[in-house]
């Protein structure tokens, strides 16, 4: 399970497991308010040169192990939410993609998006990608994830 905390990435980063991560108050599958320290588990970011230690934790009561999630990014997505969204924002309007990330991750995010907004509202002209962006965000949907 995830637990998604607003976190300054750099600050994770810098502190490494120093970095003092809020702990769930309950699990988020069984409810029980007993949540323990699991450790950590390496997790690739943009813009890093190393993984960041992310903290786990684990349900006392049925075993469920929570890791921690910057909340500026989708889960198991590296980019951020607002360069992902800058990106196919740059694409879509100008017809270029924005230096910085490579060409080919944001080609998948394009052809994700397509084929997710194609599946849930039809055929949707390009220029509207963005509009259908933000209504498969307020669905709950990933907009850029493989899953349809």
């Amino acid at each position: 399970m995830l637990h998604f905390v607003d976190v300054i990435l750099k600050d994770v980063f810098n502190k490494g497991h120093n970095f003092q991560w809020p702990r769930p108050s309950r699990c988020p599958r069984c409810r029980h308010y007993k949540v323990w320290g699991h450790g950590f588990v390496d997790r690739l970011f943009d813009h890093f040169t190393s993984p960041l230690q992310v903290k786990r934790f684990r349900c006392n009561d049925c075993g469920c192990v929570i890791c921690c999630r910057p909340a500026s990014h989708f889960a198991r997505v590296q980019s951020s939410s607002k360069s992902i969204k800058a990106g196919l924002s740059d694409r879509i309007t100008h017809g270029r993609w924005p230096p910085g990330i490579a060409t080919s991750r944001q080609r998948h995010w394009l052809a994700n998006l397509k084929r997710k907004v194609f599946a849930r509202f039809g055929v949707v002209d390009f220029r509207d990608l963005l509009t259908a962006y933000d209504k498969l965000l307020a669905l709950g949907h990933i907009p850029v994830s493989c899953s349809v």
